[in-house]
């Protein structure tokens, strides 16, 4: 099982609606594409917040071969889409984690 993280760190000003828009825009568009099994939307505790709460969007893929083909077909688009949305309101990166146990 692989489990690909997005950890954003969105200012204070637009978080509520960035937690809306991920959960009824953006993590239904990635489930929607087949490769990933389940989403989630965590928020990142005893972290600095004064410059904005920081969430990981998580991404449950069955294998490494499901989460390839997502990079390869559609990454570049969803990283796009997110900012188009969020220009100049966050700042972001990602990582794969296979899970161990």
């Amino acid at each position: 099982m692989v489990v690909y993280n997005i950890t954003v760190k969105v200012e204070s000003a637009v978080a509520a609606a960035f937690i809306a828009w991920m959960q009824e825009e953006y993590m239904p568009l990635v489930i929607s594409t087949g490769n990933f099994e389940s989403g989630r939307l965590l928020r990142l505790l005893e972290t600095d917040d004064s410059d904005g709460p920081t969430y990981a969007v998580q991404f449950t893929a069955p294998s490494a071969a499901s989460y390839r083909e997502y990079r390869n077909r559609h990454a570049e688009n969803h990283q796009q889409i997110i900012g188009q949305k969020w220009a100049g309101r966050y700042v972001s990166f990602s990582s794969v984690m296979e899970l161990v146990r």
